[in-house]
């Protein structure tokens, strides 16, 4: 590669992420590196904001069904049209921070390892005490270093890899990045996770709605991932999804099977169960977070069938907002 040659670009994707955006664009801190910003129809002039910042911005066309997928494969897109030597993309969203030092890390780290296409670290909740659902958040957030299934949106990427195999599939509503990981996997990649810290992220969730709707997307994902790839060897999200449909329709049509074959009072056996699974989670969460936990199959419950009656109408792609 000729010296001074870009090696590394960024692709941020955000709705309506105000001021969260201006913090993840200014903590971009290799100055060289080229930056796209793909906007989802925000209100609130984040596009105007990222152009004032240096980005390069693309308004995805919201006339076709969005996807975070969809819009991640635009930014790469415009970012190696105009920089086709590019080694590396970082993708981040636009609610994270980058911490200082992390892109260089992540740089040493595939230059170091021809056989890893992904690098992630770790991600931290800015707010964790500021709600409830933000410390479920930063609590999700912990996972285990080292090699890995898949990586979340904030991630570094070979770019020879992640075109060989087409980019993010663009149709998926959520669980993009597992089924693009599964695919590089398959083609003998891998996908590591380091302990550096890597981004700060601001949920800002603060009402039950966000966390539903949240919820529910996360369901419509599982469906979606599941579909595509049960086919495949190691199929994703099958144990999410079955567990979802039992905890939900699987309890209530037992209930109900018992109350027409045998007793009609052996109904209460949906709530039995549902109150028998709440103390087993309270036990081992606590009663807020079981509580969560349990009506949360109820929102992934309605994700599956939304993503049911999508598919039969013909209809693919489109995501749920919780913002």
């Amino acid at each position: 590669m000729a010296e001074g040659a870009v090696r590394v670009g960024i692709v941020a994707i955000g709705r309506n992420e105000g001021e969260r955006l201006r913090r993840c664009l200014t903590s971009i801190d290799v100055a060289s590196a080229p930056v796209v910003y793909v906007d989802s129809a925000s209100t609130d002039g984040s596009s105007d904001l990222a152009r004032a910042l240096g980005a390069r911005v693309v308004d995805l066309d919201m006339t076709e069904p969005f996807t975070a997928a969809r819009a991640r494969n635009a930014g790469l897109k415009a970012l190696v049209a105009v920089h086709p030597e590019l080694d590396y993309v970082q993708f981040v969203d636009g609610d994270c921070e980058f911490e200082r030092g992390w892109i260089a890390a992540a740089v040493a780290f595939l230059d170091s390892r021809a056989d890893v296409a992904v690098v992630c670290g770790r991600r931290r909740e800015r707010y964790p005490d500021a709600s409830f659902y933000n410390r479920l958040c930063d609590t999700e957030w912990n996972t285990p270093v080292g090699e890995a299934r898949a990586c979340g949106g904030d991630a570094l990427m070979r770019r020879s890899s992640l075109v060989a195999v087409g980019g993010y599939d663009p149709a998926l509503a959520a669980g993009e990045e597992p089924e693009l990981c599964h695919r590089l996997r398959a083609e003998g990649w891998r996908v590591w996770r380091l302990d550096a810290a890597m981004t700060v992220h601001d949920a800002a969730m603060h009402r039950f709605r966000q966390w539903w709707l949240r919820a529910v997307r996360g369901g419509l994902g599982y469906a979606q991932a599941w579909w595509l790839t049960h086919r495949r060897p190691d199929p994703l999200y099958r144990r999410e999804t079955v567990r979802a449909l039992c905890w939900t329709l699987g309890v209530a049509c037992v209930a109900i099977a018992a109350a027409l074959a045998i007793d009609w009072r052996l109904i209460v056996l949906a709530p039995a169960l549902w109150a028998l699974q709440f103390l087993r989670l309270a036990y081992r969460h606590g009663p807020a977070e079981g509580a969560l936990l349990l009506v949360g199959k109820a929102a992934e419950t309605l994700g599956i069938l939304t993503f049911v009656s999508r598919a039969l109408r013909g209809r693919v792609g489109g995501t749920v907002f919780y913002k």
